[in-house]
């Protein structure tokens, strides 16, 4: 088994800033949706709760097996019980089209412990399988969370590079590896972000190239790209209102809005008032057009509104922020 020769995790924590929120940010990985992910790509998720990770490996599950994909799922889950497999996972089992291989049979050796050589030996058999079977894509995903636990982060690191050799160059494989944020250290999960180019995220709610709507989940909100103009205040206001139906408030990441005219920001005020007593419209990470409106009108003046986390400006950080 060739094992890769990887920076002690410390040189890659040097490389990543964790925001108020701990989400890691670097900025040598592209970021795309999971709706995006093709073969070829070696993808990870950091996520920071099971509704976050079932919400986006779900829609990279159900993508495979609404078409001519194999879909190969690590884990000791009951397949009924994968998000994105459906109620009747039977006829995707039967057909060879869904894969659900237990944890023992995949990646542990006979003493139960994280053996990386035999999941990447399952990976490619997975993937020549399916080849075989005459699958468009072969698409694999499983959590390194166990894992990490079990084998520590150089055998993690080494059977990431097993994987990376395995799904790059294919035209046929894919690959989502998951990974619980709260459980790992930052140093690791650092060490772990550097043997991927990319990180997956949600597909966008809305998108129409001017403005763009994602759900976020730590926090949860919505981030909203872009520019919010008279022609796209409705389709705002629609998600905000689903959002303060929701409860527990609302959070807007505001980093990549570009433009909000004076009638999108009555929007905001007249959904901040609809909240309930106690519960706020929560502004991240606010473009100066739009906090130097809220400061001349006076942030007192708007008690559902409140100023949420600021990032550290470019020159600051010192790196490229998402």
């Amino acid at each position: 088994m060739r094992w890769a020769s990887h920076p002690a995790p410390a040189a890659y924590a040097e490389a990543i800033r964790t925001d108020l929120d701990g989400q890691a940010m670097r900025s040598w990985f592209d970021t795309r949706c999971v709706g995006d992910v093709r073969p070829g790509d070696h993808a990870w998720l950091p996520y920071s709760g099971a509704d976050e990770r079932d919400h986006i490996v779900g829609r990279f599950v159900a993508a495979a097996l609404a078409t001519r994909e194999k879909l190969v799922y690590i884990t000791d889950a009951d397949p009924d019980a994968l998000p994105g497999v459906g109620a009747d996972p039977g006829a995707h089992l039967a057909s060879g089209q869904l894969s659900v291989l237990p944890r023992a049979h995949a990646c542990l050796d006979g003493y139960g412990a994280f053996d990386p050589a035999r999941l990447a030996a399952t990976i490619e058999r997975e993937v020549a399988a399916g080849v075989a079977a005459d699958f468009r894509a072969v698409r694999i995903t499983l959590d390194y969370t166990p894992m990490l636990r079990e084998g520590g982060l150089p055998g993690l690191l080494g059977c990431e590079d097993e994987v990376e050799h395995t799904v790059a160059p294919s035209t046929m494989s894919m690959a989502v590896c998951q990974i619980d944020r709260r459980a790992c250290p930052p140093a690791d999960l650092a060490a772990l972000a550097g043997t991927h180019d990319l990180r997956v995220e949600p597909d966008a709610l809305y998108d129409d190239g001017t403005l763009r709507i994602v759900p976020t989940f730590a926090p949860r909100g919505l981030r909203v790209e872009g520019e919010v103009d008279a022609a796209r205040h409705a389709l705002l206001g629609d998600h905000l209102a689903r959002a303060v139906a929701a409860g527990h408030g609302v959070r807007l990441d505001c980093a990549r809005l570009d433009f909000l005219d004076l009638a999108g920001f009555n929007l905001l005020i007249r959904h901040a008032e609809a909240l309930r007593p106690g519960e706020a419209l929560i502004l991240d990470d606010l473009p100066p057009s739009v906090e130097n409106v809220i400061d001349m009108v006076g942030w007192h003046r708007l008690p559902g509104l409140r100023r949420g986390r600021v990032r550290v400006p470019l020159d600051q950080a010192g790196e490229v922020l998402p």
